[in-house]
């Protein structure tokens, strides 16, 4: 391990900061005071200005542009002081440019480490493990899950965010992660003070399989079994024989449904890159984006420029390598630019995103001239070189804790008919309702052929996704049918509410007070920094008592005062600052090799004219856009007024 926490050089600090310490003192948090003695002086006055504005609660209310500059201190404080290496890097050399393509385990990315960011590979930190104190139990999650998670009434989000963007996120989870488990099984059982609300008395499932990492510092982790970086491996998966069963083998194409569906083995299973633990939303998003892969083959093969003065020998191997870089960076570009800025729905961070892909000159700038300047003015995409700031690229612990989203799932489908004529702001006649239960794993790929592509797609584009609050955690969910890797089922069914409390503890994921330190964010001392619902309060201390420590990280995530226009919450956000970021930045293929070399010049104008699922969307089902989409963005419901002109250069704007 890298101890990032602690520099292990330690700048003696300019004079005249030295002289302003005594002042400063009573002004920073005390649980700060030690960490900040030992930054360097710039570390200092970044910290400085970052904590003055926590301390104010301000950052998310200044004009737009003293916003990002917030943003982007905050942003380099963690890139120095929140990435813990994990594991042993491996130093094999390569040339990169024998591996000018994402390869199907995600190896040979980095050339400085063969293995970074590869399938089965540890997961990194973001602060260290928290200490094993019988945390596994206490309180039991069995309590915590019924008593301030497990849904009374559904809430939603109104028209800022659809069952689309609750989709979205699970499609990108399973491109990302997933950790591999051990053989032992471990039982949890419902006490008798909530057994009664428990649907299940009793489960049983597998545990993270912990494995010596062999470094320094952290001494076991977990591996992931997905590819860590941003590669499409959803649809594409994260080693061979996976892709080799998604392929046609012809043209470079993907295997396709002739109804724009998944194909199916005989049992049932969906033929996809990942398929465990899903459900309709997120196989028709795979459909989509197989078809994305397979128009881009389409357009390189009929380009006879392409033919004739690019790549002569235009294989079927060539083919699928271009179409998965081209799609890969089409989803990457989505995520960035379009489902965060309708999550974090302010002016704020609508520039933050678009500056991470195209700079703060903008994507006229960069269409024209390419990519100027460093990571600020040209943006993340395009540098010329990668950079993980000293350690090794891999998602990270934490960062799986702060995607537990299960809450934005509503309890059932509201199925459209698209039929007939659309009423007010295109929106669709209400069918009937298809409970969850439905639409999950093996049984919801039956329902969703009954359904169709565009049906779903337009239910879902109606529908308001479930907030992210206490009390919202879909009932349909205490009582799951758990999956294997190959999408088989599994005879245990799991309580996933109390799985993932269960979850976070045994994967030594500090508490939430803990965590917000841990992230230079000012910890609560008492329930009442937490929420203003006095409901929640009185639950809470029933549960944890007075004990602010003892709070569980997803808990406090639900039960956090949230940052108007933010779907998440502002703990959630600031692990998203620093790993949106590391995502593109680590990444040769969104860096140095993001040009026509390697896209191609098509495949890379395909990336650069796509700007919104939006236009995949009217790339495939047109009609369907033109007729039932109002909004701007298909992540936001669909019958909400497109957004209206504004005169004001956003970099000049104010928070609305």
């Amino acid at each position: 391990m890298t101890p990032r926490s602690f520099p292990l050089f330690i700048r003696r600090p300019k004079l005249p900061v030295m002289c302003l310490l005594p002042l400063l003192d009573p002004f920073i948090h005390p649980t700060f005071r030690d960490v900040f003695e030992t930054m360097p002086s710039g570390d200092k006055l970044r910290f400085l200005y970052v904590h003055s504005l926590d301390r104010l609660r301000l950052w998310h209310k200044l004009p737009v542009f003293l916003g990002l500059t917030y943003l982007q201190q905050r942003r380099t404080l963690h890139e120095r002081y929140s990435l813990l290496d994990v594991g042993m890097p491996d130093t094999t050399a390569f040339d990169p440019d024998d591996y000018a393509y994402r390869t199907d385990d995600g190896e040979h990315n980095d050339p400085e480490n063969s293995k970074a960011g590869s399938q089965n590979t540890f997961f990194g930190r973001n602060m260290p493990p928290a200490e094993r104190k019988n945390h596994l139990v206490s309180p039991d999650p069995a309590v915590v899950a019924t008593k301030l998670l497990a849904r009374r009434s559904y809430k939603d989000t109104g028209k800022q965010f659809n069952l689309i963007a609750a989709s979205w996120i699970q499609f990108m989870v399973h491109d990302w992660m997933d950790h591999l488990e051990d053989p032992e099984q471990v039982v949890l059982r419902a006490p008798p003070l909530v057994a009664h609300e428990c649907p299940l008395k009793s489960f049983r499932f597998y545990s993270t399989k912990k494995v010596a990492t062999g470094g320094e510092g952290i001494e076991t982790g977990h591996l992931n079994i997905q590819t860590s970086w941003w590669d499409g491996s959803a649809i594409y998966g994260s080693e061979g024989k996976k892709e080799a069963k998604v392929r046609t083998h012809a043209d470079g194409k993907l295997k396709i449904g002739d109804d724009g569906l998944l194909q199916h083995e005989v049992n049932g299973i969906a033929v996809s890159g990942d398929i465990r633990n899903s459900w309709a939303g997120v196989s028709a998003l795979q459909a989509l984006f197989v078809k994305e892969h397979n128009a881009v083959c389409d357009a390189l093969k009929a380009s006879k420029a392409f033919l004739r003065e690019e790549d002569p020998r235009l294989d079927d191997e060539a083919l699928f390598r271009y179409a998965r870089l081209v799609t890969s960076a089409v989803i990457a570009k989505i995520h960035t630019i379009d489902w965060t800025v309708e999550l974090l729905k302010t002016h704020t961070m609508n520039a933050a995103m678009h500056a991470n892909w195209y700079g703060l000159l903008g994507k006229k700038i960069k269409d024209t001239f390419g990519h100027i300047g460093g990571p600020a003015l040209g943006g993340l995409v395009g540098l010329k070189k990668p950079n993980n700031h000293g350690v090794p690229y891999s998602l990270t612990e934490e960062f799986t804790s702060v995607y537990r989203m299960h809450s934005l799932l509503p309890d059932s489908l509201k199925l459209r008919n698209i039929n007939t004529d659309p009423g007010p702001n295109k929106s669709p006649e209400y069918l009937k309702d298809i409970k969850m239960e439905e639409l999950v794993g093996i049984r919801g790929e039956s329902t969703l052929n009954e359904i169709g592509f565009e049906r779903q797609v337009v239910s879902m584009g109606h529908q308001a996704c479930g907030a992210l609050e206490l009390w919202n955690y879909p009932f349909f969910f205490r009582d799951l049918v758990a999956q294997n890797v190959d999408g088989t089922e599994r005879p245990d069914h799991v309580d996933m509410p109390v799985l993932e409390i269960y979850r976070d503890r045994e994967r030594r994921i500090p508490r939430y007070n803990q965590f917000r330190r841990k992230l230079m964010l000012i910890p609560i001392s008492k329930w009442e920094d937490l929420t203003d619902d006095k409901e929640a309060i009185e639950t809470i201390r029933e549960i944890y008592g007075d004990e602010v420590e003892k709070l569980d990280l997803l808990v406090g995530l639900m039960a956090e005062k949230k940052i108007k226009g933010f779907a998440i919450s502002e703990t959630a956000f600031v692990v998203f600052i620093l790993m949106a970021t590391r995502r593109l930045e680590a990444d040769r293929f969104f860096t140095s090799y993001f040009n026509e070399k390697t896209y191609t010049k098509r495949g890379l104008k395909w990336v650069n004219t796509t700007e919104s699922l939006r236009d995949v969307l009217l790339r495939h089902y047109p009609r369907t856009v033109s007729k039932w989409m109002n909004s701007t963005s298909a992540f936001s419901v669909w019958d909400a007024p497109p957004n209206s002109f504004n005169p004001i250069p956003l970099l000049l704007r104010f928070p609305s």
